[in-house]
């Protein structure tokens, strides 16, 4: 049975532009949210733990990717009353549904490497 979209009725679709999975497919496809995900299956990081996992996200990116994971659900945000305040992030029930196949993605990609760069490289040689 196909899951329809409470907010339309309509039947969920990603290929339809007015879906709103087409936004949530956007939105965990992205390079950043995949990484964050990723790096949250170890458990609850800070941000400046996430920052140094994640080389190369600039801080407003990072920022933004959390604040959009934790508006979809996927992600809490929790803020200890301390001297500086410690926040930390981790994945939610449904963060983690999202965490098996980022995962996968992730380890499909380390293990295919050698072949994309070699497809490359005979791309480019022609």
């Amino acid at each position: 049975m196909k899951t329809v979209v409470e907010s339309s009725g309509l039947p969920a679709d990603v290929y339809s532009a007015k879906c709103p999975t087409r936004q949530v497919l956007d939105h965990i496809s992205g390079k950043w949210t995949i990484l964050v995900v990723d790096a949250l299956l170890q458990g609850t990081m800070r941000y400046t733990d996430l920052s140094r996992r994640i080389e190369g996200v600039s801080q407003k990116m990072l920022t933004q990717t959390l604040r959009a994971l934790a508006a979809d659900g996927f992600v809490t945000r929790t803020v200890h009353p301390t001297v500086p305040p410690r926040v930390e992030y981790d994945l939610t029930e449904l963060g983690r549904s999202l965490a098996g196949p980022i995962a996968a993605l992730r380890q499909w990609t380390e293990t295919h490497i050698n072949e994309i760069e070699q497809a490359r490289r005979q791309s480019t040689a022609t």
